[in-house]
């Protein structure tokens, strides 16, 4: 029986507004890598988005090798990464070679191919190719064999899906290539894994919501879901990324998880507890897994005040989190309000004026008469009838530049 972690969506280098994060991420990563040891855990899964944006700053990267290093145990316990669409696939793959030697696998190519070999830790990669490899550990007696997943669009996978129904050629393509992987390399006599970072639902039901703070994966035109059916039935889990909540997706026979951020990254996921699942497999076998909560850094919450007294309350006995706050006023919040409010909490991100419903404003509709007005005076009147009140200079600023890169002109 092996015992294995699985985690995603680190983001490392993430800001919440003008928040670094970097601390927490400090904070939560020891506490994933105690977990690991605690488990004693022999092989590691990360799902993607490994950092925030293409371009990682300095500290985010250290943090990554400094974490991955002790996750690894000294190269003890290996480690499969692979990138997510906020990844820059040359820059995850970069190290690859080196750390290789301590066990940690980066893998962001459909067209790369792992070097066979054994390393100094014992761990022997047996077999590889585009999208897939197998390891031996020492301790198991049966191999370990996993479809490689990164996030990919047409233009990484080389291919050109036509005019048509584009997005069913795109689910077609990368269905083929996982079920020939596993056609040829995956029978009972091994543990057989599926490691990815894509958006997944099952046929015919709601798609999950993807978190505010994701950038939406846009695979060929439009944000789109693959299905689980497109999972080969030979894998006994799939482990992804990519959505920050841990839930498992529907699926006839398999286990198909995310694991959710290790932090709440937007106030989407205010209410979400995040975890790193701990998988026990072994070959042939259907696994057993259980999602372990994690507890560090800042929680995010959204709360709602109409006078100041509860809200200073409020702030007083919540010091570490981030808050988004709605105020409730008769007209916008005066200014020793506002800063009574922003002086009384370092964590307040955003303070939202709401106005209360004086005079019942007329709910905005667009009529006849109005298909001749501008932009900006459409704005103005959607505003006004939404919040009571004309939008400020800076708002409409924000709002004319928007416009302004979408003017087909």
């Amino acid at each position: 029986m092996l015992k294995i972690l699985h985690t995603a969506d680190w983001h490392l280098g993430k800001r919440l507004q003008e928040y670094s994060r970097l601390e927490e991420q400090k904070l939560v990563l020891d506490e994933i890598c105690q977990i690991a040891d605690r488990e004693n855990v022999d092989l590691v899964l990360l799902a993607g988005d490994i950092f925030d944006t293409f371009n990682p700053a300095h500290e985010a990267v250290e943090l990554l090798y400094k974490t991955l290093r002790r996750l690894s145990k000294n190269g003890t316990r290996p480690i499969l990464a692979i990138s997510g669409n906020h990844d820059s696939t040359q820059f995850v793959e970069a190290p690859d070679p080196l750390a290789r030697e301590l066990g940690i696998i980066f893998y962001s190519r459909y067209d790369s191919v792992i070097p066979c070999g054994k390393l100094d830790s014992g761990v022997e990669i047996m077999k590889s190719e585009s999208g897939f490899i197998e390891l031996k550990l020492p301790q198991a007696e049966f191999p370990v064999r996993v479809i490689l997943a990164p996030y990919a669009n047409e233009v990484s996978l080389r291919t050109y899906l036509g005019e048509e129904d584009r997005e069913a050629e795109f689910r077609k393509i990368l269905s083929a290539k996982w079920q020939d992987l596993a056609d040829r390399n995956c029978d009972s006599k091994g543990l057989n894994l599926f490691l990815g970072h894509f958006f997944f639902m099952k046929e015919g039901e709601k798609p999950e919501a993807e978190p505010e703070s994701e950038r939406p994966i846009l695979h060929v035109g439009g944000t789109q879901a693959l299905f689980t059916q497109n999972i080969p039935t030979q894998i006994q889990y799939a482990a992804l990324g990519h959505l920050h909540r841990y839930h498992a997706v529907g699926h006839d026979s398999i286990p198909v998880v995310y694991s959710s951020s290790p932090l709440a990254y937007s106030f989407s996921e205010a209410d979400q507890e995040k975890k790193v699942v701990l998988i026990e497999a072994q070959a042939g076998q259907p696994v057993s897994y259980q999602p372990i909560g994690l507890k560090q850094g800042r929680p995010l919450y959204r709360v709602k005040f109409d006078n100041l007294p509860d809200t200073l309350s409020w702030l007083e006995a919540h010091p570490y989190c981030f808050v988004e706050i709605t105020f409730v006023a008769e007209e916008s919040i005066d200014a020793t309000t506002r800063k009574a409010i922003m002086k009384a909490h370092d964590g307040i991100v955003s303070l939202i004026p709401q106005l209360k419903n004086t005079g019942g404003q007329e709910s905005f509709a667009l009529h006849v008469d109005d298909l001749g007005k501008d932009m900006e005076t459409l704005f103005r009147m959607y505003y006004q009838s939404e919040k009571g009140q004309e939008p400020n200079a800076q708002l409409l600023g924000l709002f004319k530049e928007i416009i302004s890169q979408t003017d087909p002109a």
